[in-house]
């Protein structure tokens, strides 16, 4: 049998573990998949999707800074992709479109609520960030009715946009923005959405976010703590966690929606904890 070939294309790329979750998933359903990661030229990222379709690829996973250029790129989304803007899946449909999917948000509300146990309806979430990471999780997370999600950015007007984007899915959830400064009462649920982890930094939180049963969650993930989660834990917390079992559960929707398999996701996150 010949494998088929699916890659994750993205700029950097070399730290991705995206081709290892997708061989686990592989040998785990006996699927014939070879996943590779490709560096797109920050210029180059149509170019390099349209050669990787027309060399016979079947989907491409999509991360960091391209993610609502493949929104833009695609012929066809699907409803999780139109409502969030943002694309991190792309394959071809039956007629040879190219489509977007997004399953960051249905990767962090899984990893919340199964693998971790928290309940999100009728919660104060406060999420940090404005960017592709957090428009593509918002509509899950208001799905699950919230009472409320606070998005926090640097630059209020990006923050405000996000509100006015996403006021329709709100339902009874109120949705609201302020600067990063601004956030000053204690939240049941705390997400980083920046990539400031990544690079040592921390958004300027006040710690008042904090309350003693604050869950908080960093959509980064580390092999060590992150930056942010450290910050979290000198402040008091008790309960911090990265994105690791968010980047498996994306990685896992994303392997169904193309081979109509839903790989385990427990025994690939054990594996990921301990290399």
């Amino acid at each position: 049998m010949t494998n088929e070939l699916y890659a994750v294309v993205g700029n950097p790329i070399s730290h991705s573990k995206s081709p290892r979750i997708h061989s686990l998933f592989a040998e785990q359903t006996g699927e014939a998949v070879e996943y590779t990661a490709i560096q797109a030229p920050l210029e180059g990222f149509e170019t390099t999707v349209t050669s990787f379709f027309e060399r016979g690829g079947r989907g491409l996973n999509v991360t960091v800074p391209f993610k609502e250029r493949a929104w833009q790129m695609a012929s066809r989304r699907t409803d999780r992709a139109a409502a969030a803007g943002a694309a991190n899946t792309l394959y071809l449909d039956s007629e040879g479109s190219l489509t977007a999917d997004n399953t960051d948000g249905a990767g962090l509300v899984t990893d919340l609520t199964i693998n971790h146990g928290i309940a999100l309806a009728d919660t104060r979430i406060l999420i940090l960030g404005a960017g592709g990471a957090v428009r593509g999780v918002l509509g899950p997370l208001l799905a699950a009715r919230p009472a409320s999600i606070t998005i926090a950015n640097r630059t209020l007007a990006r923050a405000e946009a996000l509100v006015d984007l996403f006021a329709g899915q709100a339902g009874e959830t109120r949705l609201e923005a302020c600067e990063f400064r601004a956030a000053d009462a204690p939240m049941d649920l705390v997400i980083n959405g920046t990539s400031a982890s990544l690079q040592g930094d921390l958004p300027p939180l006040s710690p008042a976010v904090l309350g003693p049963d604050t869950v908080v969650y960093d959509m980064m993930y580390s092999l060590q703590t992150t930056t942010f989660n450290q910050w979290a834990l000198d402040q008091g917390a008790t309960r911090v966690f990265d994105g690791l079992g968010m980047l498996v559960e994306q990685a896992a929707e994303s392997f169904q929606v193309w081979r109509g398999v839903r790989p385990q996701t427990a025994p690939v996150i054990d594996v990921l904890r301990n290399e």
